[in-house]
């Protein structure tokens, strides 16, 4: 099996599945705080409140995270060229799940690094 076969479906299914959720967390986001507005429910601890909810979404490091992610995913697959192996190896998910682990442990360790300054 050819891993295009198996890697392409997979692919557009999880873009299809993530694009469904977050247009749908938005949407119901904008719906309840819409509610809230028009009933009145809103007041100075509500908005401190929706401020927070929004800070702790937010991600400061979300460009450094995916850098390092599509940074190592690519250095997998350059690496997956010049290594031989069998068609019906294991080899390449091995190489490629373990390359963007290594991105997401160096991601982690600089976010600690610098939340603890």
């Amino acid at each position: 099996m050819n891993t295009n076969e198996l890697l392409m479906p997979i692919s557009i299914l999880g873009s299809l599945g993530a694009a469904i959720y977050f247009f749908t967390k938005v949407m119901t986001d904008y719906v309840l705080k819409k509610k809230m507005i028009d009933k009145g429910f809103v007041n100075d601890e509500t908005q401190a409140i929706f401020k927070q909810h929004a800070s702790a979404v937010t991600n400061k490091y979300a460009s450094l995270k995916w850098g390092l992610l599509t940074f190592f995913a690519g250095l997998s697959l350059i690496l997956m060229e010049y290594i031989p192996f069998d068609s019906y190896s294991p080899l390449p998910y091995g190489l490629f799940a373990v390359s963007v682990s290594i991105g997401f442990l160096i991601y982690y360790f600089l976010v600690k690094q610098k939340e603890e300054k």
